[in-house]
């Protein structure tokens, strides 16, 4: 499948700016984004890309940048793995987890070793909120839980949760290659305890979870956090990131409407991951 990336590029350049053209063309099928130094890379599948559309999506948003352009280039398919190849390097976080492509070699000191190959989906580590989520994860006790990760990527947050004995994993995610992508990293990292799909929060109707993680952008989480906590267990546990430190009140003061309290969060890069307990249902 070919694909088709938009390079946006607009002044003032900010990570609030780039959140919300990410968040506006992730509602007209576009998949992953890039940040730049001038902008934004935006990815769509070729055969959705509709640049009236786009145009249209964008117009009002357009207004609050001194300077907006973009530039289109067809991307064809390719050999991604032999891509990530040339780019891709171990990630170690703390002196518990290492995360690798199947190209490298293993080491046997770490007590979680996963075994990535991330194609074009979100979710090695490389970028600040995974490892964060990550570093959250390893201080959470997993054992015989039940457990969503919620806009799965890669799925490296799902098989972590496994090698940490939980009980089982709901993996979901809306992109196609991140669906296809945790399947194959779940097979690589010998994950049988996980089930797949692809979709959004509506899958999540009747099914209850001991340990929510969703690692997605903030408009996404404010407007389906409802759907997550009506979905976890009484005392359950849930871990957010994909926004911003100055995003830290709406996103509390929304957890806290529907009963989740504060645990605890950590940063880095100014990138958020925080923690919530479930105390009400």
């Amino acid at each position: 499948m070919n694909y088709i990336e938009v390079n946006f590029e607009f002044t003032p350049v900010s990570n609030e700016n780039r959140e919300i053209i990410a968040a506006m063309l992730g509602q007209i099928e576009f998949e992953s984004f890039a940040d730049t130094k001038k902008g934004l890379q935006a990815y769509i599948q070729k055969p959705q890309f509709n640049e009236v559309l786009m145009n249209e999506t964008l117009k009002n948003v357009k207004l609050i940048f001194e300077h907006f352009n973009y530039n289109i280039t067809t991307i064809k398919d390719k050999n991604w793995n032999a891509e990530w190849e040339k780019n891709f390097d171990p990630i170690h976080i703390t002196d518990e987890c290492r995360i690798r492509a199947p190209f490298h070699s293993p080491k046997t000191s770490y007590k979680y070793e996963l075994v990535i190959e991330p194609k074009m989906s979100f979710g090695t580590g490389h970028h600040a909120t995974t490892a964060l989520m990550i570093k959250l994860m390893l201080d959470v006790d997993f054992s015989n839980k039940e457990v969503l990760d919620m806009g799965c990527g890669t799925g490296v947050l799902g098989i972590l949760a496994s090698l940490k004995n939980a009980k089982s994993i709901f993996a979901v995610d809306i992109d196609n290659w991140a669906f296809e992508n945790t399947i194959e990293n779940s097979e690589r990292n010998n994950i049988t305890n996980i089930i797949i799909k692809k979709g959004d929060a509506s899958l999540l109707e009747g099914k209850h979870f001991d340990t929510i993680l969703a690692n997605i952008n903030r408009n996404i989480l404010l407007n389906d956090m409802a759907m997550y906590v009506n979905s976890l267990n009484k005392n359950g546990i849930i871990i957010f990131s994909g926004f911003y430190l100055q995003d830290i009140p709406i996103i509390t003061e929304k957890a806290q409407q529907l009963g989740l309290s504060y645990e605890n969060h950590i940063e880095n890069d100014n990138w958020i991951a925080i923690k919530f307990e479930n105390n009400t249902n």
